[in-house]
This record gives C-alpha cells, structure tokens and sequence, in this order.
C-alpha cells in the first residue's frame, strides 16, 4: 500500500507501508500477536532516488522492490533511520537488486551491529524470512549527501525507542522521514524508557524535529489510512507519551497498563509492540536487581 504526497516540481516523496509478518502466540486480550506495519519512504527526482527504512523480510522486500521498480528511477542511496532490525534487515536485498549504496550516522552503524548480534537471540526466533543481514552501511561527510541536487540532511535526535536515533530532513519537501521518533496511529515502543530512565531525551527528540519545521512527517510506523500531517503526528506522539507516564504512575501491572492504553488508543494499530513495551516497563520495575537486557529479550520471547 502506497501513498503518495507530490510536493516540489523536481522532487516528490512515496511511501510504501508493508504489513506486519505472521507471528506465533497470543496477546493478554486473547488477540493473535502480530507486528507493527512498516513504512518505507522513496524520495525520488527526475531520474534519481533515495529509499529509506528498507523492511526486515525476504518477502516484504520483495513487494517493495517491485514498487519501487515501477517507479522507474535509479536508487543511488538507501538511508536507515536507526538500528531496529525491522528497519534494515533487509537492506542488502535492495542494495543489490538496485546497486545502491546503504548509508547511515555513526551511532546508527553501531546499534546496526548489535541488532544484527542479538539476531540469532531474538528476531529469528520469531520471524521466518529473514535474509542475511551484513552491515554494509557507510556515512557520509557532515550527515549530509543530496539527490538530484537537493540536499538530504541526517539529524541526529538521540534516544527514542532506540539509542543514536536519526531522521532524515528534506528541506525542499518540507519532509522528515522521522523512523521511530514520531508515531502515526500505532503504538510506541516503550521499552527504552526503562533502559534510559525516563521519558526526557524522547521528548527532546521530538522537540528537534519540531525546530525543523516541516509540513510532513512520515513514520517508520504508520497506519496507511492516515495522512502524513507532520503538526497533528507530533502532537499526537507527545499526548502518547504523556498518557503513559501518567498510567505508569497509576496501573499496578503490564496487564492493566497494556488495557489502559488500548482503552486510550482502540484505533492503534500493533498491539504486540505495546504489550513487549508494558512488559518492560513493569518487569525492570517488579525486578530492579535483574539484567535490564534479560528483562527485554524474555519480553520479546
């Protein structure tokens, strides 16, 4: 499923939204467990284009391989937002079907490299498909590398759902591919508050794509019916936000945090990311003196 926002004579942004893969287990709401959907941007020129988030499967990089050829253009670049599997694994898939460059900030290069150490801990124990995932990804002078032109500017934002978080800033769209630092009708990964200690740097995360002004904003995940309004999905992820630190303060388990929100949000989409977040959150809580690495995995598992 794809959108699209034509914006600028010589550049324009698609997104393509790949739904989530089947997953084994069940949620405490007796729902069958299944990943978020998501979102791949194409900010494409004449000629020219640059794809950001590749997905994590074989399968899903396929259908989006196959969107991106009708688009006609020449992928010279594939930007990742942040290390989270689900938004590279598959980036060399693309890489070589369309002899593209993968490129990346620094501190996304190295979380890219513990994602890829946790793989055979985590991500392949739950999902099938999963091709070869080396990390290939290069930087590039200034976090700064242009398509036809126009310049596509890497800001680094910090902590969000994940450490050494970026997004990519296309000035001439009035666009922010935002990865996982804006959400847009699907539920947050809430996991890193416990690992940082709070909500402060993703708020101040926020604030940084806020300063950049732009008019739209594409999640890493996103509800394909939504639009791309960058002022309604910041207010809407920082209400997020607020809503469970406020529940934090009031629920006395994952279980009653989980329903909460649900109670909150019934449109989000990817529940299983927020019961993996609640899980979290209230076992660091529940067992202060155990691994804040095992807490995640068996959080996961």
């Amino acid at each position: 499923m794809s959108t699209t926002e034509a914006v600028n004579e010589t550049l324009t942004y698609d997104v393509f939204v790949n739904d989530a893969p089947p997953q084994d287990g069940v949620l405490p709401n007796g729902e069958q467990k299944r990943f978020s959907p998501q979102a791949s941007t194409l900010v494409y020129g004449s000629e020219d284009a640059v794809l950001t988030d590749p997905p994590m499967t074989a399968d899903q990089a396929r259908l989006l391989g196959d969107w991106i050829a009708a688009k006609g253009r020449n992928v010279t670049d594939i930007f990742i937002t942040h290390g989270h599997g689900d938004h590279w694994f598959a980036a060399g898939l693309l890489a070589e079907r369309f002899g593209a460059r993968v490129v990346a900030s620094a501190g996304t290069i190295a979380q890219m490299h513990t994602n890829l150490a946790t793989r055979p801990m985590l991500w392949d124990k739950i999902y099938s498909g999963l091709p070869p995932s080396p990390v290939t990804a290069v930087t590039v002078p200034n976090n700064r590398f242009t398509l036809e032109g126009h310049d596509l500017v890497i800001v680094e934002v910090g902590a969000t759902d994940s450490d050494d978080t970026t997004v990519l800033h296309v000035p001439d769209l009035d666009l922010v591919v935002a990865g996982d630092v804006i959400y847009n009708g699907v539920h947050m990964y809430l996991a890193q508050i416990a690992i940082v200690g709070g909500f402060g740097p993703w708020r101040e995360a926020i604030d940084k794509v806020e300063a950049l002004e732009p008019r739209h904003i594409v999640c890493g995940h996103q509800n394909k019916r939504l639009d791309d309004d960058a002022k309604r999905t910041i207010a809407e992820t920082r209400r997020y936000l607020a809503d469970a630190e406020e529940l934090l303060a009031t629920e006395n388990s994952a279980v009653d945090f989980f329903n909460a929100k649900i109670e909150r949000y019934p449109e989000h989409l990817g529940r299983t990311i927020l019961w993996i977040g609640s899980s979290v959150l209230f076992g660091v809580r529940e067992h202060p003196d155990q691994d804040i690495r095992q807490v995640v995995l068996a959080a996961w598992l």
